[in-house]
């Protein structure tokens, strides 16, 4: 069994003497691990840096085998590392990824998305409003989208404030009455307006966050959300302060 193909690295670990299994998130393939034969060796280490874009090589001898892989750099974004916020960043991106996706199951849409979304880390402003809508396109992905089309109660497209903690619809304020103070505010940011305050964000952030707790970590088995998106949120309320 061989393909080839280009992936992000999501984490590497260490394999024995001198290898390290990595796990990557590949365009065509999906999640998906394998082992690197030196992967610990001062010539690839280096290149294997978790958000890394890679070149790939997977053989194995039956398909359902780990397998091996032979790598390439293609992109790396070891320069994240001088910027804190950013590199949270990257590193929120890639504990979701490796906590959401099942293994060998292609998201071509979120790997396009994760992709963008990388190289935005650092030199653009805008990143953590996109990182914003990443989240929410990874609920889409995994089956747990919101919706925001239509007020819920009163059917209305206008005036959509808050987001129902229990189906994830939205609420209009009308529709709201004295129900207000139970709902989560809904940010303009996610209905794909507003202008990406940092405040906005993290309020989106709070409703993005609920929905991956409550319905996709359920899911796989009651997980606790990755730390390094705490810590993510973190960094962009004092990097807002």
């Amino acid at each position: 069994m061989e393909w080839r193909d280009q992936g992000i690295l999501l984490s590497v670990r260490k394999h024995g003497e001198s290898s390290a299994i990595i796990d990557v998130f590949t365009e065509g393939h999906g999640r998906h691990g394998g082992v690197v034969r030196g992967g610990t060796s001062r010539k690839i280490a280096p290149i294997l840096q978790p958000g890394a874009q890679l070149d790939l090589t997977w053989r194995a001898r039956l398909e359902d085998h780990l397998g091996a892989y032979t790598v390439e750099p293609v992109q790396s974004r070891a320069a994240l590392m001088s910027d804190r916020v950013a590199l949270a960043g990257l590193n929120a991106v890639t504990a979701l990824l490796q906590f959401s996706l099942p293994e060998r199951a292609a998201h071509l849409p979120l790997y396009r998305r994760t992709q963008a979304l990388l190289d935005m880390l650092g030199p653009s402003a805008y990143w953590p409003l996109a990182y914003l809508r990443w989240e929410q396109a990874l609920l889409d992905e995994m089956g747990y989208g919101l919706d925001l089309s239509a007020c819920a109660v009163t059917g209305a497209i206008d005036d959509l404030a808050y987001v129902s903690p229990k189906s994830g619809r939205a609420v209009s304020a009308e529709g709201a009455g004295e129900w207000a103070d139970r709902l989560l505010p809904l940010p303009a940011e996610l209905l794909g307006g507003g202008d990406g305050s940092r405040e906005n964000v993290l309020e989106g952030l709070a409703v993005t966050g609920h929905f991956l707790a409550r319905w996709l970590a359920p899911a796989l088995g009651d997980k606790p959300l990755p730390e390094a998106r705490a810590r993510l949120i973190e960094r962009l309320r004092k990097d807002m302060s």
